[in-house]
């Protein structure tokens, strides 16, 4: 598939099952990543993946932030957060460690993580495989965050959940450059 038709058919899909990425394809959509823009090589995106078990220990995160922001949340709603980290066989958790400086401002470090959880959003697709970003409450969560080893001015950029799609994604009606595109002139 060529670049421009991979930009153009990019497209998230929560359907997934085993197997996750290979290795060789999650080593070209981690090098994708490093293409990001980074402006002044500051590099603020980091990268966890959590796989196997891992994956209860990530929705037992996810339950307990859910238990502090809703302490009357039920057995149910607390289960039904916890499955969210088993719903594909990898989670790619993509962040930003924000560094204080002159020329780049934390939106632009922000921004540079984006741009890396999309390189490897398009790369996985391009390897045959299907992800989708999330986000969600957890990703907000002090706690979240500290066991990924961010402190209170980092950020979770989003939760890649990454696997082999078990259905094709699902069509969704895209706008048409005209729609979002502005002629600025004198």
């Amino acid at each position: 598939m060529d670049a421009i038709e991979l930009l153009k058919t990019r497209a998230s899909n929560g359907k997934l099952t085993d197997p996750g990425p290979d290795e060789q394809s999650l080593r070209l959509a981690l090098e994708a990543a490093s293409r990001a823009p980074d402006h002044c090589g500051l590099r603020p995106w980091r990268v966890h993946l959590v796989r196997g078990s891992a994956r209860v220990r990530l929705g037992e995160l996810m339950a307990g932030a859910l238990r502090r922001k809703n302490p009357d949340a039920s057995p149910e709603e607390l289960d039904k957060t916890r499955r969210k980290a088993l719903r594909a066989p990898l989670v790619i958790v993509v962040s930003a460690v924000l560094k204080p400086h002159p020329k780049v401002p934390e939106v632009e470090q922000l921004l540079c993580a984006g741009t890396a959880a999309h390189a490897i959003l398009l790369s996985l697709q391009a390897s045959g495989y299907a992800a989708i970003w999330r986000t969600g409450a957890p990703a907000y969560d002090p706690d979240v965050k500290a066991a990924f080893g961010l402190g209170p001015q980092d950020a979770v950029i989003g939760f890649l959940y990454a696997g082999t799609p078990s259905q094709p994604a699902p069509e969704m009606a895209r706008p048409s450059p005209e729609q979002f595109t502005v002629e600025w002139s004198s």
